[in-house]
C-alpha cells in the first residue's frame, strides 16, 4: 500500500506510468492533427493535394510515434490519427494523388 501514498508531481497528459514523454507527447499532438486535417479535406476534390501530403505525413509520424511510444494511451491516440491520416492519404490519391499531374 505505499505506493498508494506516493506522490504524482510530473504526470504527462498521455503518460500513466508517471514519467514525462515530451517526444512521444508531440508526435501523438502533430499525428492527430495532420489526420484531422487530412480527413476533413478529404471530403474537397480540389484539395487532394493538401489531403495526400498531409494523411502521407501523419502516417509516418503516427507510424514512427508508434515505435517509440511508451503508454497505451499514446498508443490509442496515435491509432485514430495513423486511422484519420490513412483515410484522408487515400482519398487523396484517389482525387489526383500526391503531384496532381504535375509529372505527367
Amino acid at each position: 500500500m505505499a505506493q498508494a501514498m506516493r506522490p504524482q508531481s510530473s504526470i504527462s497528459l498521455f503518460a500513466t506510468d508517471g514519467k514525462p514523454h515530451p517526444l512521444q507527447d508531440a508526435l501523438v499532438a502533430v499525428t492527430l492533427v495532420l489526420g484531422a486535417v487530412a480527413f476533413v479535406t478529404a471530403f474537397f476534390h480540389n484539395l487532394h493535394l493538401l489531403t495526400s501530403w498531409t494523411g502521407l505525413i501523419g502516417i509516418i509520424t503516427g507510424l514512427y510515434g508508434q515505435f517509440i511510444s511508451a503508454t497505451t494511451r499514446e498508443r490509442f491516440a496515435l491509432i485514430l490519427g495513423l486511422g484519420a491520416s490513412a483515410i484522408g492519404f487515400f482519398l487523396g490519391m484517389a482525387h489526383g494523388g500526391l503531384f496532381g499531374g504535375w509529372l505527367g
